[in-house]
């Protein structure tokens, strides 16, 4: 779908099945990160998930736009993350963005930011009804602000005290990027 110099955005392959797996099973670093203060899915949950992908790949069988893609290595294409969208307002197309590396050995080295730049681009691209895009986040995952700063999102919220991770409270972020920021300063689509 999209590539990159160290990654491809891509429909989700048999292959990645197991990978997927076994990074949401048990404890890894990621999960540290990525929304720590929500409950994770279950064993069976996951198990039923990776049947619903399976499924999907084998029929095909896709929503439009894509709600999660792959983040794969550009040099042996096994899935390194997801890259992934839902909905905060349908009624005024507003949608939050999120992206997980699983694997600490491709963390800091650009790669969420070109996952992530890909992936504005193949949303904004392909809905043409989007004015704005934010992701949300908590101020104890400084390398997720620091990514969106990157890219041009502008801190719009912030509700202090707002998570609790590790018995600890931390600030919930919210950061949004508008289309004609995106365009004025990224024209690759």
């Amino acid at each position: 779908m999209k590539q990159g110099n160290k990654i491809i955005l891509r429909n989700w392959q048999q292959q990645d099945l197991e990978r997927y797996k076994y990074w949401h099973i048990g404890k890894h670093s990621w999960m540290d990160y990525d929304g720590p203060y929500y409950e994770k899915p279950t064993i069976e949950e996951t198990n039923d998930r990776i049947k619903q992908l399976a499924k999907n790949i084998t029929e095909n069988n896709w929503p439009t736009p894509y709600k999660r893609l792959v983040i794969a290595n550009k040099s042996d294409n096994v899935l390194i993350g997801t890259v992934s969208w839902y909905w905060q307002s349908e009624e005024t197309n507003w949608k939050s963005i999120g992206i997980v590396i699983y694997d600490e050995e491709y963390w800091s080295k650009g790669i969420g930011y070109e996952a992530l730049k890909h992936w504005i681009d193949y949303l904004f691209e392909t809905c043409t009804n989007i004015v704005r895009l934010d992701l949300r986040t908590w101020s104890g995952n400084e390398r997720m602000m620091r990514l969106a700063e990157k890219l041009g999102f502008t801190l719009e919220a912030r509700f202090r005290m707002a998570r609790i991770v590790a018995g600890t409270y931390y600030d919930s972020i919210g950061m949004g990027l508008l289309r004609k920021e995106w365009e004025t300063n990224h024209t690759t689509y």
